[in-house]
């Protein structure tokens, strides 16, 4: 039986100083170690800062919400642009697509989304309604994967987002398995910030919290440690339900630990707290059975080896990198991409030589990120990475589109080679391409087309390197051709004058999923200009927007549109 929870006090949550002495939810409190990296420090409470703030805040609205002087957020944002985990436009802050691979070196370690998210896709189909995994992030519960309906009213949480156990149905699941060190953490967070202002993902309390909402939460905790299962009726905002139930680990005997838990989430114009519990519930703990299943016969991986490029920052020098380069602050975050699968737990030793790093070094950065609630100490000799390293970007990343993606590719693009660049999709059933993001040039005579725009596939480059991943039956066109040569130039068939070269965008799997190309008059670019000049130009540009859409697609899914 859990603990009592106590009477709350009322109060408000201090802010961030940058320094790490007081987090966010669930994040440790007191003062860092002194062997901890203060730059390292600094660079996390800025990725939380744009993480909190939906991915994009401006130098000076980072410098108060991290109380940290301007000088150095201007050091840590060219650190961090340097690395591709942020994005410096003007004055404004973007974070970049790149800062996933921290979120998804935790979810390959984790294995649960790689081994679970088809299931949960399809109990999502089946039942037509949102469905989710969630894990334990101390006294809250941090989602893992989302399947969403696309409806006018829809869930509206992402991957990496921290909900408070209390007000969630997998929350007395979770809530189950705390010790009283737990509870006390729970209290005490609940004083601290009794409206829950440091839970972005959801509305705050309107009045706060009291001891009558502790003392229902103590006793959902033992009707689920009871039933098996736990409901969440309107708890989050009027309208919100879930049934929840929980996945437990492969491991023998009845005090397995819960490794995940499912949900079934819906709105009660579809389906009553009652309904989830009679109708959905059963559907529910059938699918996690076979979800059990699915944990106990897959046999751990190999230890796999870390990534090959992890020492890019660690043996540059300070010369390459410039002097406004925090190098404690690239080495630091290289620690956490020494993680993956087949190598959920780690030693000092093998962090040492994943990230070429020295021991001490590695060391301290790992002393930093325990400090942070990013790593813990499954063992005395080992580390391991925790639900936290989601809340590095992870959230507002999750939903990036492939549109979203390319965008500041073709303006780095059309910057370079003075003509406009575009990104088009194959729409269905295949007979026309869409432009799906633009960048014009300045000049006088240059190629208008909207956003949105459709045009016969077979008259345009962009649509010739589409279809020619598609295997169409196209004789006039030799789509074998263009699909072996890797671009497509069509010279003044769709408009007299108009000359245009494309190259394919291609996904994790290899599938051509969109095409990118340039298209001038063709006085500007000779026919072998275009080839000597421009299509490296843009082979370059698609490696580049294809590396980010691998990263943002390993976990989530990417929208082409």
């Amino acid at each position: 039986m859990p603990a009592k929870p106590t009477h709350d006090a009322q109060g408000a949550v201090p802010p961030v100083d940058g320094t790490g002495a007081t987090p966010r939810a669930g994040g440790q409190t007191g003062s860092p170690p002194t062997e901890a990296v203060t730059p390292l420090i600094r660079g996390i409470a800025v990725l939380r800062e744009l993480t909190e703030s939906n991915g994009t805040l401006s130098l000076s609205a980072l410098e108060r919400a991290t109380g940290l002087a301007r000088s150095t957020v201007d050091r840590i944002t060219a650190t961090l642009a340097r690395m591709d985990y942020v994005r410096v436009d003007g004055r404004d802050v973007h974070l970049a697509p790149r800062l996933m691979e921290l979120g998804n070196a935790y979810l390959s370690a984790l294995r649960l989304p790689s081994l679970l998210s088809a299931r949960a896709d399809a109990l999502a189909d089946e039942l037509d309604e949102s469905v989710s995994l969630a894990v334990a992030d101390r006294d809250g519960i941090r989602f893992i994967h989302q399947a969403t309906r696309r409806r006018a009213m829809s869930l509206s949480f992402r991957i990496g987002d921290l909900l408070p156990a209390e007000r969630t149905a997998p929350g007395p699941l979770f809530a189950t398995e705390w010790t009283e060190t737990d509870w006390q953490h729970w209290r005490d967070r609940r004083a601290a910030d009794p409206r829950d202002l440091s839970f972005t993902a959801v509305p705050p309390r309107t009045y706060g919290a009291d001891a009558r909402d502790d003392e229902a939460f103590a006793g959902r905790t033992e009707e689920a440690a009871a039933e098996g299962w736990a409901l969440d009726d309107q708890l989050i905002e009027p309208g919100l339900v879930a049934v929840s139930v929980p996945v437990r680990s492969p491991h023998a005997g009845d005090s397995r630990k819960i490794a995940c838990v499912a949900s079934v989430v819906s709105h009660t114009s579809r389906h009553t707290a009652h309904d989830l519990r009679t109708t959905l519930l059963p559907r529910l703990r059938s699918a996690v059975t076979e979800m059990e299943r699915v944990l106990h016969r897959t046999p751990p991986p190999e230890p796999g080896p870390p990534p090959a490029d992890l020492a890019l920052w660690t043996g540059a020098s300070k010369q390459q990198l410039g002097r406004d380069f925090i190098e404690s602050l690239a080495r630091g975050l290289t620690v956490l991409t020494a993680f993956g699968e087949g190598r959920p737990e780690l030693t000092l030793t093998q962090v040492a030589q994943a990230t070429g790093l020295a021991r001490a070094t590695a060391r301290r950065a790992l002393i930093t990120y325990e400090h942070l609630g990013l790593v813990t100490t499954p063992s005395p000799r080992t580390f391991a990475l925790t639900p936290r390293v989601l809340s590095l970007g992870f959230p507002p990343l999750s939903r990036t589109s492939l549109p979203e993606i390319a965008q500041p590719h073709l303006s780095d693009l059309t910057s370079r080679i003075h003509e406009s660049t575009s990104l088009a999709v194959l729409s269905d059933p295949g007979e026309e391409i869409q432009y799906t993001a633009r960048v014009t040039t300045g000049r006088v005579m240059s190629v208008n087309i909207t956003l949105g725009t459709r045009l016969p596939a077979h008259a345009t480059a962009l649509g010739r390197v589409l279809l020619a991943d598609t295997r169409a039956n196209h004789e006039q066109l030799d789509l074998p051709s263009i699909r072996s040569q890797g671009y497509a130039l069509v010279d003044e068939e769709l408009e007299e004058g108009l000359r245009s070269l494309a190259v394919p965008i291609r996904d994790r799997s290899g599938r051509v999923v969109a095409a990118l190309n340039t298209a001038m008059h063709a006085s500007r670019h000779t026919l072998r200009a275009c080839l000597t000049d421009l299509l490296p130009e843009l082979i370059s540009t698609a490696t580049r927007i294809e590396s980010d859409l691998h990263t943002a697609g390993r976990f989530t899914h990417v929208p082409l549109t």
